[in-house]
């Protein structure tokens, strides 16, 4: 059975004011399948290059809080406890942070894994 699917690409801007960001993952919801899941991978050597006094440890952390409330990880409070359709909502507001996700897009699949696995090969690894 083929569903829709929307999906973001998350993206890192460690300097919010020059908007240049790099692909760090990629976020997919398909409600009527029941699937919320991202793939994320911090590439540093990218993110250096734009910003060489980021701190490192500190992104790591804001990628594994964005990961932990995608999948309702207990220990990522009261956003990761809402359905996952609030949560992918929630994920993918428009923030003027180091964390910022593109416009959603949508397309239609019958197996949402895979989706992600492709859409983080094709825009992000």
């Amino acid at each position: 059975m083929r569903a829709p699917f929307d999906y973001a690409i998350v993206r890192v801007v460690p300097r919010v004011e020059r908007e240049e960001f790099v692909n760090a993952g990629v976020i997919v919801h398909a409600p009527t399948l029941g699937f919320l899941g991202c793939a994320l991978a911090l590439d540093r050597h990218r993110v250096l290059a734009l910003a060489e006094k980021v701190d490192l440890e500190a992104l790591t952390r804001h990628l594994d809080a964005f990961r932990a409330v995608c999948y309702g990880d207990q220990g990522a409070g009261s956003i990761a406890a809402l359905p996952i359709s609030e949560r992918f909502h929630w994920l993918v507001a428009p923030r003027s942070t180091i964390i910022q996700t593109s416009p959603v897009h949508g397309g239609v699949c019958s197996d949402p894994t895979f989706a992600l696995r492709d859409l983080f090969k094709k825009r992000v690894a």
